[in-house]
């Protein structure tokens, strides 16, 4: 190669390099138009933010999880109500950056059991229909693979993760079962869909309150965990999430669930129940507290990824015909109370949304204990991807 050659190309990379910088500088610079849809200022917001998915939320490295399936499942729904190729192309961006050639998930281990695993596995299904990439499908059939052999309580409910044994997780309802719904359904003739409405069940027969009709975060089947109540197995308090959590479950399972399946009326009627009780739960501005069913609790406040998770929750319900139309009054009412408790945006035009609850746990070291004073002191954060996504999925229903 000539010494002029080799100028050339340098001088050619040089240009691509700082075209790419002055590209994403500039979109990082624009302002946002003032007639933009809430839903697509969210994603535009989030995009600007975190140029590749797996940053959502500050993660320095490539990482599958179900933050990321959570956020990029709402930029499908997007995708579908727009046909904006942008949306689509940063779900695909990240499924690529997290599959190898072999159609292995990278840093994947199936012996952890952890099932929040397969929530990223949603994205996958629409990704496969339009490309046959066949390493898509590869992945698929590793998480269905997982849950079937994720181990059980002694009643048939899924651990959330090998290190909790014996416990359901609420979260893990809509970390497993609107993916395992899917599969069974596309590519197993449904033959799984008794045991999702038994996941369903448990939670009914031992996570929801008596008192409230509001779910707790987790229940130990053997109650040997420090923080099980002696007498139910349950966690001591009723996170505002852990509600949000429940019904996008059963939402997006009824989704794919057949109706003319004996349980689909079921599930409905465990749909019916929680809008109700979340419903009279509800602060007179129609937003949730991060304790749920203590209001009054000293240091409680209103929490935007509980609120935006049921609002999208009851928009949707109601537009699927699963709850009556009045929820979807209630969840216009709360929307707009959600846009005045909790959205700003900056002078970009981009939205920050406050008061966010750290993820919260149980159990573990250093052990957490549930109680209401940990969910109460759990620190708040500005635009962490629940909410990020919840706001995303609510405006999407509503039209926003």
């Amino acid at each position: 190669m000539s010494i002029q050659a080799f100028k050339n190309i340098s001088l050619f990379v040089l240009l691509l390099i700082f075209s790419s910088k002055t590209i994403a500088q500039t979109r990082e610079n624009t302002v946002l138009p003032d007639n933009l849809k809430w839903s697509e200022r969210t994603a535009i917001t989030i995009l600007n933010k975190y140029p590749k998915a797996y940053q959502i939320d500050g993660s320095e490295k490539p990482k599958w999880d179900y933050k990321m399936g959570l956020v990029l499942s709402a930029f499908e729904k997007l995708y579908q109500k727009t046909n904006d190729k942008k949306y689509l192309n940063y779900i695909r961006e990240y499924a690529d950056e997290m599959i190898d050639t072999d159609g292995n998930i990278k840093k994947y281990d199936i012996n952890e059991y952890n099932i929040d695993c397969a929530n990223p596995g949603k994205l996958l299904f629409n990704l496969y229909d339009e490309t046959k990439d066949n390493r898509y499908l590869k992945v698929i059939q590793q998480l269905r693979t997982q849950l079937e052999s994720q181990p059980r309580t002694a009643s048939g409910g899924f651990w959330h993760k090998q290190i909790y044994p014996n416990q359901m997780w609420i979260d893990g309802l809509y970390m497993a079962e609107p993916f395992y719904t899917e599969y069974t359904v596309k590519y197993e003739k449904g033959k799984a869909l008794d045991d999702i409405a038994k996941q369903f069940e448990l939670v009914q027969n031992h996570l929801v309150d008596k008192k409230t009709g509001l779910v707790y975060q987790a229940w130990d089947e053997s109650k040997e965990i420090a923080w099980a109540n002696p007498e139910t197995g349950t966690s001591p308090t009723i996170w505002g999430r852990g509600n949000g959590w429940y019904m996008m479950a059963l939402v997006e399972t009824l989704e794919y669930y057949p109706k003319t399946h004996p349980k689909y009326k079921t599930l409905i009627e465990y749909l019916n129940q929680i809008a109700k009780s979340v419903v009279e739960h509800k602060s007179a501005s129609g937003l949730w507290y991060q304790v749920a069913d203590k209001p009054d609790l000293k240091g409680n406040y209103l929490e935007s990824s509980a609120s935006g998770m049921i609002i999208y929750s009851l928009a949707k319900a109601a537009d699927k015909g699963y709850l009556s139309a009045s929820y979807k009054k209630v969840a216009q009412k709360s929307f707009d109370s959600y846009l005045k408790e909790f959205v700003k945006e900056d002078e970009k035009g981009q939205i920050i949304i406050s008061n966010v609850s750290s993820n919260v746990g149980l159990g573990g070291k250093p052990f957490r204990d549930g109680t209401n004073d940990y969910y109460i002191n759990s620190k708040t954060k500005d635009n962490s991807s629940p909410a990020l996504a919840a706001f995303l999925l609510s405006a999407i229903e509503l039209n926003k």
